[in-house]
């Protein structure tokens, strides 16, 4: 690999904004935003809308689509065109 190209990999928090629930993982992003994390280490804070803890497919609250009901519902609407 070619030096000095590739941004910095390192330890960084994510915060889900809905919930407030935080998890450490490492990535490229970063934030002038830092939390001191339960290891005592500040890391840098990334604030997300969506994560595994506020998705509704995750937390059980997707909804599910009824495909066949929206066949029915468009051959009332158009009817059987041939």
């Amino acid at each position: 690999m070619r030096p000095d190209i590739h941004p910095a990999y390192g330890p960084v928090v994510y915060q889900d904004q809905s919930t407030g629930d935080r998890f450490l993982t490492r990535s490229t992003a970063t934030s002038r935003e830092t939390v001191v994390w339960t290891d005592g280490r500040t890391y840098p804070l990334v604030t997300i809308d969506v994560t595994a803890y506020s998705h509704p497919f995750w937390t059980g609250g997707a909804r599910v689509l009824d495909a066949a009901g929206q066949v029915e519902k468009f051959n009332r609407r158009y009817g059987k065109r041939r």
